[in-house]
């Protein structure tokens, strides 16, 4: 069974930074394109960042120069370390297994003016 649990989110001020953590089980990160998605209130579900197996990664343009994302093979687990935030990254954050229905429950982030 697979799970992704997330972690890291919080409140933090604009221009800060925050590391999100998605810890997975039943799934091989390094084997498999990993995603992290975003909801703002009221919005839609976007992309944020994709990692690939083979470990070429893509942004949103929105988050580009800012966010990147990481995996720990030996822990399992991908990372999106956010800085320079901005109150438009205010949104839960979802770990995906992408292209999969395996989705986390999410980690809220909020950014404060």
């Amino acid at each position: 069974q697979v799970q992704l649990v997330e972690s890291g989110g919080g409140l933090v001020q604009s221009g800060g930074s925050l590391r999100l953590s998605c810890a997975a089980s039943g799934v091989i990160v390094r084997l498999n394109a990993m995603a992290w998605y975003r909801r703002a209130p009221g919005g839609q579900r976007e992309l944020v960042a994709s990692i690939q197996s083979g470990g070429r990664t893509n942004f949103a343009d929105s988050v580009k120069g800012r966010f990147t994302i990481s995996r720990d093979n030996a822990k399992n687990t991908v990372y999106l370390q956010m800085n320079s935030l901005k109150p438009e990254d205010t949104a839960v954050y979802y770990c995906n297994a992408l292209g999969t229905k395996y989705w986390g429950e999410g980690t809220l982030v909020t950014v404060s003016s």
